[in-house]
């Protein structure tokens, strides 16, 4: 874990600061709750071509919330690494952070502190659901929602609310819940008329 903390702190010391504080706090809203990725699918639903890649991407997003959210964080437990004690969210690091810059004894969270566990990343597990869902449907607007995946997972670090492996985790379940939702998908509508879903072959009598 301290590479992990030496990463983090090394975007804080680097990175943190001016612009990037006010839109790092934006970039992740993408995230919260899944709602903006829910909303993208519900809008999928609406043209046929696209309604089997809605389906994959609400299952995709179903299978983050069960697996992940409910299953994978609380088994887990992973406190989150503004924690200093499990289950104590508390902003001051000054005795985790290294090469502190003078004058800088604390880190002041710039979102809602989340009261939750640490792993995986839910905001970056529903980002890459969605996005890999939208890339097996279309590159063009696949590729644009993989990089604000990406963004919002690096606004995650940004934010000292998850560790890097938090991140990697999510962006691997994310996608693995992506594949899963399609496989399904193709099979349980295969006798659908939509794009990407083929008819099944007629029974001879």
């Amino acid at each position: 874990m301290d590479w992990e903390f030496q990463f983090l702190n090394w975007i804080q010391d680097n990175l943190r600061g001016g612009f990037m504080d006010t839109l790092m706090p934006l970039i992740t809203k993408f995230g919260d709750g899944g709602v903006f990725w829910i909303i993208v699918t519900l809008l999928l639903f609406i043209p046929k071509r696209t309604r089997k890649y809605a389906h994959v991407s609400a299952f995709a997003l179903l299978f983050g919330v069960i697996c992940g959210n409910l299953i994978l964080k609380n088994v887990i437990a992973r406190p989150r690494p503004f924690w200093l004690e499990n289950g104590n969210p508390l902003a001051r690091l000054s005795d985790q952070l290294t090469n502190i810059p003078a004058g800088r004894q604390t880190l002041t969270l710039l979102v809602k502190a989340p009261h939750d566990y640490s792993f995986p990343s839910g905001h970056t597990q529903a980002s890459f659901a969605a996005a890999t869902s939208i890339c097996m449907w279309s590159r063009k607007w696949g590729i644009p929602a993989l990089v604000l995946a990406a963004l919002v997972a690096f606004s995650r670090m940004y934010l000292y609310v998850h560790y890097p492996t938090d991140i990697l985790a999510g962006m691997i379940c994310g996608i693995v819940y992506a594949f899963i939702a399609a496989a399904i998908c193709t099979r349980l509508f295969r006798n659908k008329p939509w794009d990407g879903c083929k008819a099944a072959p007629a029974r001879k009598h």
